[in-house]
């Protein structure tokens, strides 16, 4: 059982920055794919963006590719998602979620972080 506590977001003006955190519980964290996901609302929950257990690879929505950045920390079982030139599209709840097996299927959710980004 893996839990996903998320952190980090916030209230910001449009061309702004913010971080999110991700924090997992569990000894088995670097073995994991994660990803980031958003739920604007009235929308259904989309792909934000996903990086493999070792942090080699990642991959981005069209959407967020060239503003948002996904990385890890293994030794402090961390994922972030620095998130730069923010739009007033990009307001959502964000969600990380760990993929066990890396077959891009998400076992393990947090409660998610509100993001809201002004114009």
């Amino acid at each position: 059982q893996v839990q996903l506590v998320e952190s980090g977001g916030g209230a910001v003006q449009a061309g702004g920055s913010l971080r999110l955190s991700c924090a997992a519980s569990g000894r088995t964290f670097s073995r994991y794919a994660m990803g980031w996901f958003r739920q604007a609302p009235g929308k259904e929950r989309e792909f934000v963006a996903r990086i493999s257990s070792s942090g080699f690879s990642t991959y981005y929505a069209d959407s967020v590719k060239g503003r948002f950045t996904i990385s890890r920390d293994n030794a402090k079982n961390t994922v972030y998602l620095q998130m730069n030139s923010l739009k007033p599209e990009d307001t959502a709840v964000y969600y990380c979620a760990a993929d066990p097996a890396s077959r891009n299927e998400y076992d393990y959710w947090g409660q998610g972080t509100q993001v809201t980004v002004s114009s």
